[in-house]
């Protein structure tokens, strides 16, 4: 499966160094990522029109970022060529039978002038032309990542926000993290974010029961959850070293124990797709209650938090076992809250003929439709998802027709991923900040509800007991959706190990902080790393 991204390869090395030159020049701050400013002023000199420029940045920044890295650029540059050739910029371009390899840099009127003057200022300037570019620009490390070690919150630099991501860290370390440590959000719901979770790849999670195609891999099927990451070589790293890893986006795992960390792994090869998405390969679900309570850690639990870092989640269901398991169930309930992601995948649809296949689906629907409580249709995709050819002998010419446009439909939506990467990113943030906000007001309603002296056991279990209709009173009294609250259930567990005399009161400065984030600095944040030449 191929993306739709442009290898640098396509780039002969004389116009590598080129636009490394150029590059250097453009990027007046040296952290390796050209924003709007920068790019309006360089891009001006090409003497090509405001709608073509709009054009060339919506294609370079498929991923809408808000910068332009070396990769990105010389994308650019490749348009900005072809269109002074006299070709109209569109995203098939660089797709068609344009001969990339020996296209000529593009005319950049008075530039050439403009670096001589920078060599003559700066005689010992050095260039730092890249001769071994294998695909990706490197970055220099951002400030970013000091972020999160940093014990001072309040002197985080506004310049040193160079991307849509960097703002979103900014904003988490200065307004939500201290409203979330506050009202201990992450005991409750999720672990405090670190500078790997903003940086991460997206995430494919592929769950299903036992032997229905989840497992990556050779048989028998997976007892562990398996992350399957880009790496320079083929190796299998352990549960424990990949949790403890600063650089990856696992930490949160240590609060499942070493029962859990035990049964996951990280396994790290080179792939061209792996370089955009990292696949999270799950334990077949189990249909036995006994099997279920031999499990050492609660796997609805772990399943719900990779749900959260996910950006797609893949439910895989075989012909032949159609029943969803009382464990599948839960599983598929944990995912509450990340309906959007959901997609369900019907495979080894050849094994059936078209009249058992039509059966199979109207049971398949019949069944979903007991556990996913939403009256939204899911999305499910029907075929044989393996390396084997179709069995067109059950199937016949229609139902491998069929299955062909399915697959071609399902390879669109990963391919879709890495561009919507930055958007689920933000989507995800102010999901989590409305989330900590209610959860806010949950604790310091439990806290105001506490007698002041006598009696504090006693009415911390009549709210413990009662605590659906102190949800209640909270919605009311703020005017919430109640699809927003967290599961009863869960909430209830979790508070039973907690002294409510000890949460803190509200604190409406602390809210109004959130509100004005949601309100005023994201907007202000995608304003600031939109097109330039909207």
């Amino acid at each position: 499966m191929e993306f739709d991204s442009f290898p640098i390869g396509t780039c002969s090395k004389d116009n590598q160094q080129i636009y490394q030159e150029w590059f250097n020049y453009a990027d007046s701050d040296s952290d390796g990522r050209i924003t709007g400013n920068d790019a309006t002023k360089f891009f001006s000199m090409s003497n090509l029109s405001r709608q073509d420029l709009k054009q060339v940045w919506a294609i370079a920044d498929s991923k809408r970022q808000g910068y332009l890295g070396f990769t990105e650029f010389i994308i650019a540059m490749q348009l900005v060529s072809l269109a002074q050739s006299g070709h109209p910029v569109t995203h098939d371009l660089l797709t068609s039978d344009v001969d990339l390899t020996n296209l000529k840099p593009p005319t950049m009127e008075g530039l050439d002038v403009l670096l001589s003057k920078r060599k003559h200022k700066q005689k010992d300037l050095d260039v730092n032309v890249i001769s071994n570019i294998a695909g990706s620009s490197q970055l220099q490390p951002s400030p970013s990542s000091n972020w999160f070690s940093s014990k001072s919150t309040k002197t985080l630099p506004l310049s040193s926000v160079t991307s849509i991501v960097d703002g979103l860290k900014r904003l988490y370390v200065q307004k939500l993290k201290p409203l979330e440590v506050t009202y201990r959000f992450n005991d409750f719901v999720s672990p405090l974010l670190t500078n790997s979770d903003f940086d991460a790849k997206p995430m494919v999670m592929l769950l299903g029961q036992y032997s229905t195609g989840a497992h990556i891999g050779p048989e028998p099927t997976t007892d562990r959850f398996v992350v399957v990451m880009s790496g320079p070589d083929e190796r299998s790293i352990p549960g424990n070293t990949i949790a403890v890893q600063a650089d990856m986006p696992f930490s949160g795992l240590t609060t499942f124990g070493t029962a859990f960390l035990s049964k996951f792994e990280c396994s790290q090869m080179p792939h061209p797709l792996l370089e955009h998405i990292t696949f999270v390969d799950t334990p077949g679900v189990l249909s036995g209650e006994k099997q279920r309570t031999q499990r050492a850690y609660a796997f609805t639990d772990v399943t719900s938090w990779f749900a959260a870092k996910c950006d797609l989640i893949l439910l895989l269901f075989d012909p032949h076992k159609l029943d969803v398991s009382d464990e599948f169930k839960r599983v598929i309930s944990s995912l509450r809250g990340h309906d959007d992601k959901i997609r369900v995948v019907l495979n080894k649809a050849d094994k059936v003929d078209t009249q058992q296949l039509m059966r199979v689906y109207g049971a398949l629907m019949w069944s979903l439709g007991k556990v996913l409580n939403t009256p939204e249709v899911m999305r499910v995709y029907i075929g044989s998802f393996n390396d084997k050819p179709i069995n067109d002998v059950l199937s016949g010419p229609i139902g491998k027709e069929l299955f062909e446009k399915e697959q071609d439909d399902l390879l669109s939506d990963l391919k879709d991923i890495p561009k919507k990467a930055c958007d689920r990113r933000i989507n995800e943030f102010v999901k989590r900040a409305r989330a900590a906000k209610i959860h806010a007001y949950i604790i310091s309603h439990l806290k105001k509800e506490m007698p002041a002296m006598i009696g504090k056991a006693k009415a911390q279990q009549k709210l413990i007991d009662n605590l659906e209709g102190e949800f209640g009173k909270v919605q009311r009294e703020f005017h919430l959706p109640p699809g927003d609250f967290p599961d009863v259930e869960h909430f209830r567990e979790t508070l039973n190990g907690y002294n409510i005399d000890k949460f803190e009161k509200l604190k409406p400065k602390m809210i109004q902080t959130v509100d004005d984030m949601l309100g005023y600095d994201i907007p202000n944040l995608l304003k600031n790393f939109r097109n330039p030449y909207d």
